[in-house]
């Protein structure tokens, strides 16, 4: 009779380490998150609650909405962030990037018009659907910039132009009259198309200016000021800096 029991005990016990590890190792976020993505998405993100200290691109497959798995799309590398939580992987650039032998003979990995489905372990953890190749970048000149109201935390909202990369969330700064850096917390929402910066302390100054690094890109490489799809014969052009004054309104 103990016998027994210890053994119900132990089936129990290993099924919820089993539930426990599946858990831990599911995804608590995807990248881009928004239900659209380019034809020639580059990356993708899987934000996990802690460190998963295990190879996680082998048990990734990205299927059809027929259900069919695509041959080989990603690039046989993984790329985790230092907290071990982001796991960045890229659809192979060979594939991605027109001209090249890959994307000749065996085909880009996505198109225009299709579903796909990214599982892990067979689970569907994200599916979208896909729109045309996007080869212009982050342009701030279609974005709209909110105003900062002085004597509150109040938060910046950036309305941008189209989804930006979702690692990129640090790209944008806040600088004040010396230009030093305002502390506070960014991040991404809405399909990483709006960026909101809240600060710790309350807006003090009078002049405040939005930092934009030049290497801010979006999911399919393309930079601030530069295109992944540049022929490869055209020089790029050098990452710079842009800053856009912010407006202070009064409580």
């Amino acid at each position: 009779m103990k016998a027994s029991l210890a053994l119900c005990t132990l089936i129990l016990w290993t099924a919820a380490s089993a539930q426990l590890v599946a858990a831990q190792a599911a995804p608590v976020a995807v990248q881009p998150s928004g239900q659209e993505v380019p034809a020639n998405l580059l990356r993708i993100s899987l934000v996990f609650a802690q460190p998963v200290g295990e190879p996680v691109l082998p048990r990734l497959a990205l299927r059809q909405s027929s259900g069919s798995v695509i041959d080989k799309p990603f690039l046989e590398q993984e790329l985790w962030s230092p907290s071990g939580r982001i796991l960045t992987v890229l659809l192979h650039p060979g594939r991605v990037k027109s001209g090249l032998v890959a994307h000749d003979t065996v085909g880009p990995v996505l198109h225009a018009g299709e579903l796909v489905v990214l599982t892990l372990d067979g689970q569907e953890v994200k599916r979208w659907n896909v729109g045309s190749n996007d080869h212009d970048g982050p342009r701030p000149s279609g974005w709209h910039v909110g105003s900062l109201l002085a004597g509150t935390r109040a938060p910046l909202v950036v309305e941008l132009d189209a989804p930006i990369d979702g690692r990129d969330v640090d790209y944008l700064v806040v600088t004040n009259s010396s230009n030093l850096r305002i502390q506070g917390h960014a991040r991404l929402d809405v399909g990483e198309k709006r960026w909101t910066f809240t600060p710790d302390d309350p807006w003090a100054e009078s002049r405040y200016t939005l930092a934009v690094f030049g290497n801010l890109e979006d999911a399919s490489g393309n930079r601030l000021n530069g295109h992944f799809e540049s022929p490869g014969t055209t020089p790029e052009s050098a990452a710079a800096d842009l800053s856009i004054p912010l407006a202070v309104g009064q409580d």
